[in-house]
């Protein structure tokens, strides 16, 4: 299963991101290709495996976007252009053709803030962000990503890099959607993404998954906000950094995720044991952890019963049982007043059970021996 990083069309990307393939396009955009020669370059945002993103004036109307130069850009103006009208998604400006290079570009809304990965890096000494203000951004991001799902658009690669936050916490939007998919494709659907961020169905190759890939991916990224640490990872010295994903990068990480929330049973997932990778991943590692310890990891006094059950029922493995955008926005967790973004500082939460120190560098080393 050949596959390649791509990090997300920000400076701070964060982690890798793994690829497979492609769906299909949904039906072709109606929008009009205009030309780069219209706009100067102010300064470069951002380059990488993705490309090269750049903050540009448009040389008549003086107004500011972002522009992105990359190999591959129709698609996800595609998607874009699908989520117009969205306020929790980036805004779609057009696709232009570079006249000297004779290459499309995507020129997109520009958003001056910062990525939540770098949002929550700057303020790592101030501790993890209170509960409040997480459920404050959380309405948000939700509300977005049911705009998306309404539109039949899937993101498949929500994390803190593609999550652009600035004035304290009011504008939030989601970005780069190189990898998003829409629901008219047929399976069987890639596993993309960013692996931490990954739900466990992907990891699994189940071919048909749906919109709820997106759902567990907004628990992984509520977690990290109320700790400032990413809460299943395939090994923490990494930093999700690999040369290659294959099937031992997922199952390492569905080590990660089951070792947190428990091995499924049949009872619990009754489509657990016929997805294609489960038999490999029981045969290498038999008898893993049954308890689920979530909750140990955010006791009451660090988020509320109510929260909890959000993050819970956003981390769900069994998708069929696991929240969707539209009934989380329904818990009465948001039900509660409007939270200030300005609250209190809180101590750190310790996210981390200690480990046999290198476990997982073993684990990988051992699968890999086995020709995973």
């Amino acid at each position: 299963m050949a596959a390649c990083k791509r990090p997300a069309a920000v400076l701070d990307a964060g982690h890798a991101t793994t690829t497979q393939g492609s769906s299909a396009a949904c039906k072709r955009s109606r929008h009009s290709v205009r030309s780069s020669d219209d706009y100067e370059e102010v300064t470069r945002l951002g380059k990488g495996g993705f490309g090269v993103v750049v903050q540009a004036r448009h040389r008549v109307t003086g107004k500011t976007v972002a522009i992105k130069y990359a190999a591959e850009l129709e698609q996800e103006a595609i998607f874009l252009e699908a989520c117009s009208g969205n306020p929790y998604v980036v805004g779609f400006e057009g696709l232009m053709r570079d006249h000297a290079t004779g290459r499309h570009c995507l020129a997109m809304e520009y958003v001056a803030a910062p990525s939540l990965h770098a949002f929550l890096w700057e303020r790592r000494r101030d501790g993890p962000l209170p509960e409040p203000k997480v459920r404050a951004f959380m309405w948000k991001l939700l509300t977005g990503t049911k705009m998306m799902h309404d539109r039949h658009v899937v993101h498949r690669d929500i994390k803190p890099a593609n999550i652009l936050v600035g004035q304290d916490g009011d504008l939030v939007k989601m970005c780069d959607l190189g990898l998003a998919l829409h629901m008219s494709d047929s399976p069987p659907y890639s596993q993309v993404g960013t692996v931490p961020y990954m739900a466990p169905e992907m990891l699994l190759h189940k071919p048909d998954y749906d919109a709820l890939v997106d759902t567990w991916s907004l628990g992984c990224v509520m977690a990290e906000m109320l700790t400032g640490k990413t809460l299943f990872h395939d090994d923490d010295d990494d930093d999700g950094h690999q040369d290659q994903f294959n099937d031992t990068t997922h199952i390492v990480q569905l080590w990660s995720i089951f070792r947190v929330l428990g091995m499924p049973d049949d009872r619990m997932w009754p489509e657990f044991k016929s997805l294609p990778l489960t038999a490999k991943f029981q045969q290498l590692l038999p008898g893993v952890l049954n308890h689920n310890r979530l909750r140990d990891m955010f006791p009451e006094e660090k988020l509320s019963e109510q929260g909890f059950q959000v993050l819970q029922g956003l981390l769900t493995c069994n998708p069929d049982k696991r929240l969707t955008a539209a009934k989380a926005l329904k818990h009465p967790w948001f039900t509660a007043p409007r939270p200030s973004v300005a609250a209190a500082k809180v101590e750190a939460l310790p996210l981390r059970r200690k480990k046999t120190p290198g476990f997982l560098v073993a684990l990988a080393a051992a699968l890999k021996a086995q020709q995973v």
